[in-house]
Order: structure tokens, then C-alpha cells, then sequence
């Protein structure tokens, strides 16, 4: 005899046969029925009550970047479903696996403007991989079940799902969605494995450029032993550059925010490219100026999960659907004209790590990182926001195999506390070390009382110079001698994180960075550090003199 259960325990039953062990969310009176249902299987599914709807779906973003599978939100509808909006761009900007369940007007009030009612097909349409509403309880299972394989086949992305509070409530005597099933990837063929090595063979300045955040260990190490053994550089598009070792003699950098000189010029003058899993974006284009559009002096292989990535915006020599763990399982290496090519581009990146003492800045940021590079554990989680204080850690870090960065390629204000939330709550024996602005940092800082709630407390350096950098050097460049806007009074950040329970410290000089990140490592309760930073060095390569300089 089937049992009889509500659409909020039939959609919980489900999530966890997929695998679901946790959740993030604001509790709004739209799912009641599901935070009755999740009452229930408190100890096979952790719910973490966040402060925001913003906070919680950035660490369902986060979780699903780090993990590879679904990270999943609940918001209410209206404005929480609003606020949650931020974290589903993000995750697909990031191609990281998300499932976002948002609370509906009951079915009988549809279309009538209900209170806080929105068409999520619509909000949502264009930033998510796929948006539905479940009218029925008894479609939980169906539904349910592809909106997981969604947002995990091709390329990764967030998936948004409407709840109508009625449909929750109703009985349904269906049976929960079963266990998710393996999902094969496409696979490459010997005959374009031999089209691919001709290629290389016929290149003289060949790069290997990878992006995204669904790499397996298998997959990335085959991919660094083919690159190694073929003597061919490889870089990363921006903010995944934790996805290889960047120890490795042929790892030359990463395409970001701030692009350095020398990578222009590597990935200008280079005459094949080989983008595996990547998505060209602005960003790592240099403005879609690097690579001529629609097609490439530069011989350009793409391989991609997703056939709807292969020509979006470049025509490639050779378009290859096929995943990116499979495809790097595959190569065998070549040899090639380009002895030399690669240990070039290798001593340009190593270079940049050379740092001259900052005088005018009370903390020299470059100091700071390079402390960092040689004292923090292999294991490292490195979380940031957005915000020109994102360069030190993104320019003057370095990832070896097991270390991690969580940052958004959407440049979302607000991502790294929540992100490193997450990431200390599915590691807590790791240290993860958030780098915040002091604007982004106050994105989200109320998210400390769900750190301290669940005992996931991450270390915190908030680049403290009082404006909102990134615009305020936009200004000195494009508007000159009008600087509006941009300039913040800020509270007293350790005091701020004491209320909350975390160790602080305010650091005032480069010389006593270093004994209290050791005391804020020690730290059980986790820690805040308050860096003193000049606004005037405003990005680790100009100042905002030069940039007044016309």
C-alpha cells in the first residue's frame, strides 16, 4: 500500500534520494511545508538558516563550485526570491550546479498580483539554465529529478523551481524521485584525437587555455601530465586558476580582471589555441579583443560538454563535444617546433611574484600575499568577492593541486563570506580564508551570525581603504577631478567581529601582519583581521597617482 505524503515531504524524500545532504535558506511562510518535512530528517539533511536570501544562495553557489553537485537554496517568494537572484547569476556565470526552490502564491491566486507573487519564468528566464513551476504534488518526482540532472548535464548551471504553497500542502500517494543516475560524458573519438594532434603538430606557438569549476582530480592531473610532457603552456580563464597546479613548470597565469601584459601578448601572438570547458567570456577575451570575432587568426580547438557552447562566439578549427575530464583522459602527448615557447611564458609569470616594498601604504598588500604563499597549508580554500582588492589575491597567490578559490566570474560584490561559509562547513578542518573589501565585506557581514550559529568560522582579511576601489579608479581614469560617490565611512570591523564571536585584530604596519595571522590561525572561534590599506594603492600595479596622470 502506497503512503500517503505532503508535497513538502514528498520534495524533501526526493531531494535526499538525489543525494542532497544540505541546504541553505531564509524559512519564509510560503514553504511551511517543506520546513516541516525538513524538521523530520534533521539528521540526514542539515538546513542552514542564513540571514539573506542574497547570503544563502551565494553559499548554495559556492557549494555547488566546490563540490559538483547541486547546491541547493529555499527562499520565500517575492522579495526573497529577488534577493536570491544575485546568487543564481552568479552561479551561472560560473557553471556551477545549483537548484534554487522559491515559495509561490497558492494555485487559485495566479495571476491576479497576490501578495509578493512573481512569474519566475520570466525573473528568471534569462540567468538560469532552466525555470519551472510544479502545479501538482504528484509531478514532485518528476520534476524534481530533472531539475538535478539540469543543472548538472552540459555545461553546469542553476536551475530555479516555483512551489505554490497549496501544491506543498496537498496529499500525493506517488513515490518519492528515486537515487540520481551516473552521467556519462561525451566522449572524443580516435579520429578527432588524430585531427586534434595533427593540428598541434603543425602549431609553433600552441596554449592550452581551461576554464570552469567541474574538473575531476583524474581529469585535471591528466591534463597537467599531457601539457607537461608536450612542453605546451597553460593558462587559466579568470578565477579558476585553482583548477591546475600552478607549481607546474608549464602553469603561465591567469586571463582576469587586470590582465598582465605578458599574457596579452602570449595569448595574441600564439597561433593555436586549445580551450577546453571554457566559456569566452568578456573577461578572460580581454573585451573580446584578444581573439579576433567570429574567427581566430589563432587555429582555435574548442572542446565543451555542451554543443551550445562550440561557436557561440568564436568559429573554431575543430568543434569537440566532449566533457573535459574525458577529453584530458584521452590526450597522448606531441612533439613539436616549440622548444623554448613555454619556459618564456613560465619566467613572465613567476616574474610579476617579485615585489618592491609599498612605503605609503600602512599594509603592503604584495607582502601580505607573498607571507601567504609560502605559509598557508597546501588543503587552503581561498574565498574573495569583487573589487580591485581581489587582485592581490588573484594576481599574488598560487594553487597547488589540493588548494581551492571560490570567486565569482560575475563579479558579485558580497561572495566571499558567504562562500567561505560554506566551504568551512563542508571542511571544518580546513582553513578557509576569505579576502573582502571593506565594501564587499559589508555586502554580507551579517552572515557572520550564521558562521557562528553553525560553528563555521573562516579566517578574514578585509582590505580596509575606505572606498569602493574598483569605481573610484573608473573615476580617476574616465571622469577626472570629479571623484563622487565613492568614498565610505566605515564602522570599527573588529569590533563588529567580536560581537559575533570571532577573534579580531586591526593591523596597522606590514610587519605585524604576520604574528597575527598566526594568532588568527590559532584561533578556534575563527578571525577577522582589519587591514590598514592606502586608498591610494589602489591596484596592485597603479596608484592613483598614476591614474591622475594625464
Amino acid at each position: 500500500m502506497s503512503m500517503t505524503r505532503s508535497g513538502g515531504q514528498l520534495l524533501t524524500e526526493s531531494l535526499l534520494n538525489l543525494g542532497a545532504k544540505q541546504s541553505f535558506g531564509v524559512p519564509g511562510e510560503s514553504y511551511l511545508a517543506v520546513l516541516d518535512a525538513l524538521h523530520d530528517v534533521q539528521d540526514r539533511h542539515r538546513f542552514v538558516i542564513c540571514r539573506n536570501e542574497g547570503g544563502a544562495a551565494f553559499m548554495a553557489a559556492a557549494y555547488g563550485k566546490l563540490t559538483g553537485t547541486p547546491g541547493i537554496c529555499f527562499v520565500t517568494r517575492g522579495p526573497g526570491a529577488s534577493n536570491a537572484s544575485i546568487g543564481v547569476h552568479t552561479a551561472a556565470q560560473d557553471s556551477a550546479p545549483m537548484l534554487l526552490f522559491i515559495g509561490q502564491v497558492g494555485t487559485s491566486m495566479l495571476e491576479r498580483e497576490a501578495f509578493q507573487e512573481v512569474d519566475y519564468r520570466a525573473m528568471y528566464g534569462s540567468i538560469a539554465k532552466w525555470v519551472t513551476q510544479i502545479d501538482q504534488a504528484d509531478r514532485i518526482p518528476e520534476l524534481v529529478a530533472r531539475a538535478w540532472k539540469t543543472a548538472l548535464s552540459g555545461r553546469p548551471g542553476p536551475v530555479v523551481v516555483a512551489l505554490p504553497e497549496d501544491m506543498l500542502r496537498s496529499l500525493s500517494s506517488v513515490e518519492p524521485a528515486s537515487a540520481g543516475f551516473p552521467l556519462a560524458q561525451p566522449a572524443v573519438d580516435e579520429t578527432t584525437l588524430e585531427a586534434v594532434y595533427r593540428q598541434l603538430a603543425a602549431a609553433r606557438r600552441p596554449v592550452i587555455l581551461y576554464g570552469g569549476c567541474n574538473w575531476t582530480v583524474e581529469g585535471m592531473a591528466a591534463l597537467q601530465q599531457f601539457a607537461e610532457q608536450s612542453d605546451i603552456p597553460v593558462v587559466s580563464t579568470f578565477r579558476y586558476n585553482d583548477q591546475f597546479d600552478n607549481h607546474s613548470r608549464v602553469y603561465c597565469g591567469e586571463t582576469g580582471v587586470g590582465m598582465l601584459p605578458y599574457m596579452k601578448k602570449m595569448l595574441s601572438t600564439a597561433d593555436l589555441i586549445l580551450a577546453i570547458n571554457v566559456r569566452f567570456g568578456e573577461i578572460s577575451t580581454d573585451g573580446y579583443t584578444l581573439l579576433e570575432v567570429p574567427e581566430p587568426s589563432a587555429s582555435l580547438l574548442h572542446v565543451h560538454a555542451s554543443c551550445d557552447e562550440i561557436g557561440k562566439i568564436y568559429r573554431p578549427q575543430l568543434g569537440i563535444q566532449c566533457g573535459p575530464n574525458q577529453f584530458a583522459q584521452s590526450l597522448a602527448p606531441v612533439d613539436g617546433v616549440w622548444k623554448g615557447w613555454c619556459s618564456q611564458w613560465r619566467e613572465e609569470f613567476l616574474g610579476y611574484f617579485e615585489t618592491v616594498p609599498d612605503q605609503q601604504s600602512p599594509v603592503d598588500m604584495k607582502q601580505v600575499c607573498a607571507y601567504l604563499r609560502k605559509n598557508l597549508p597546501e588543503d587552503v580554500i581561498v574565498t574573495n568577492g569583487a573589487g580591485n582588492f581581489a587582485a592581490w589575491s588573484g594576481k599574488f597567490l598560487q594553487y597547488g593541486r589540493s588548494a581551492r578559490l571560490l570567486a565569482p566570474q560575475s563579479g558579485a560584490m558580497g561572495y566571499g563570506l558567504p562562500a567561505a561559509i560554506a566551504a568551512k562547513l563542508q571542511y571544518p578542518q580546513r582553513t578557509v580564508l576569505c579576502f573582502a573589501g571593506d565594501g564587499d565585506f559589508q555586502m554580507n557581514c551579517q552572515e557572520l551570525a550564521t558562521a557562528a550559529q553553525y560553528d563555521a568560522r573562516p579566517i578574514i582579511l578585509v582590505v580596509n581603504n575606505g572606498v569602493y576601489g574598483t569605481i573610484r579608479a573608473h573615476q580617476e581614469t574616465h571622469y577626472p577631478d570629479r571623484v563622487f560617490g565613492t568614498s565610505m565611512f566605515n564602522p570599527d570591523f573588529t569590533m563588529l567581529a567580536r560581537a559575533y564571536g570571532l577573534h579580531a585584530e586591526r593591523v596597522e604596519r606590514t610587519e605585524a601582519f604576520a604574528d597575527a595571522f598566526g594568532r588568527a590561525s590559532a584561533s578556534e572561534t575563527g578571525a577577522l583581521l582589519d587591514l590598514c590599506v592606502s586608498a591610494e594603492a589602489i591596484s596592485p600595479f597603479k596608484r592613483i597617482a598614476d591614474l591622475q596622470t594625464r
